[in-house]
């Protein structure tokens, strides 16, 4: 009898502790190779790797308007790091006019200051990590809650600082 309630015992431990795992594996960031490179006029060009910008503090932007160029516009939320924090990590000065976000695609935009307010390099769309969403869309893109969509990009590779 003794033996059964220690066999059954190390049973439920084993159970508990890979029940935990599963669930812990399941809530970090995905494993990818990606970098975010923050350059032009700051003190220095800094680049982020995609584990360094899930281990930042992340902020979300819920029930964000996206007023889409084509198609019907939509009310999504997202996760991320505030790109000022970012900013400020490279040593932008206050001075800067625009931003250039560059796409792995070679697709580029230049993007005011004004348009910047709460921008965030989102990691999570609807508390989905966008890395696992697809290529197409991930592993980041730029959010901004004022400006339309058509203003936002995928998979951003390099923000170029303008003065």
């Amino acid at each position: 009898m003794k033996t059964v309630l220690i066999r059954n015992k190390r049973i439920l431990i084993f159970v508990f502790i890979l029940i935990n795992l599963l669930i812990l594996s399941g809530c970090g960031a995905p494993n990818v190779e990606w970098t975010l490179t923050i350059s032009g006029n700051v003190n220095q060009t800094t680049t982020f790797t995609y584990k360094e910008l899930a281990d930042m503090p992340q902020i979300d932007l819920s029930d964000v308007y996206m007023e889409k160029s084509r198609g019907e516009d939509e009310i999504r939320s997202f996760s991320g790091v505030l790109l000022k924090d970012l900013l400020e990590a490279a040593g932008v000065t206050e001075d800067f006019s625009t931003i250039t976000a560059f796409a792995s695609d070679g697709y580029a935009i230049d993007i005011s200051k004004d348009e910047l307010a709460n921008g965030i390099v989102a990691l999570k769309d609807g508390g989905d990590w966008i890395a696992k969403q697809g290529t197409d869309e991930g592993p980041i893109r730029l959010v901004f809650p004022t400006a339309p969509a058509n203003r936002w990009i995928y998979q951003v590779t390099e923000i170029v600082v303008n003065p």
